[in-house]
């Protein structure tokens, strides 16, 4: 990777690295370094989960009070994932400065999900060891502050479906039916809207950032009908 594409990666993420050379190894995929006998991103990847996860509990523990720990818990857990780091690979172009082996390269690798999470996870680390906890943090949460604030806000979700069966039923057997009628926005920032249907009748529409978080809305307006 010339010096040029170093600086054109560093402008999208938002920080200019001292050690070049630490950059350049997060960016470096296992199929790569095989071929050239050199280190891969692997054990960048170890440290910034670590690193990932320290961050935004942190950033929970501060801003969310209002939260349990067993819902900062479900929280934290559906924003540290493959999905959420995939997507912040997406919003920065990470896959055209991945240094990837001609196997990967020939399997779509510049477009794996989890090959571009990885990848993310690398960075993080790098750019905590050249800059410390700060530098880092401010980058995880400006990434995945609207994650978070999803997450949060639907951290309940699992009971509205339950709930409403259990409602239902309490008059007697009843057919509950969820269906997705509507799906926009581009792969990386997809919009969902769900129906929910019993015995037939449509009761309630929820939109939602996925096809689940799309069901419950549906189930907890349903719910608020009863």
């Amino acid at each position: 990777m010339v010096k040029i594409e170093l600086e054109i990666f560093e402008q999208k993420i938002g920080y200019t690295f001292q050690n070049k050379n630490l950059l350049k190894n997060a960016l470096t995929h296992t199929s790569y370094a095989n071929e050239k006998n050199i280190a891969s991103n692997e054990k960048l990847e170890f440290l910034g989960d670590a690193i990932l996860e320290f961050v935004t509990s942190d950033y929970l523990y501060k801003n969310y009070l209002h939260l349990k720990e067993g819902e900062m818990t479900k929280v934290r857990a559906s924003v540290v994932c493959e999905n959420s780091l995939y997507k912040i690979a997406n919003k920065l172009n990470f896959s055209d400065f991945l240094y990837l082996g001609k196997s990967e390269l020939l399997n779509s690798g510049k477009t794996s999900p989890a090959i571009l999470a990885d990848s993310v996870e690398a960075v993080i680390a790098a750019m905590y060891l050249d800059a410390g906890i700060d530098i880092v943090s401010k980058f995880i949460i400006e990434n995945l502050k609207e994650e978070i604030e999803n997450a949060s806000k639907h951290v309940g979700l699992k009971d509205y479906k339950t709930v409403l069966q259990e409602k239902l039923q309490s008059h007697g057997e009843v057919h509950i039916e969820y269906e997705i009628i509507e799906e926009s926005g581009p792969d990386h920032n997809k919009s969902f809207t769900a129906q929910v249907k019993v015995n037939g009748k449509i009761l309630a529409k929820g939109k939602g950032k996925s096809k689940k978080s799309a069901e419950m809305e549906a189930a907890r307006k349903c719910n608020n009908k009863q």
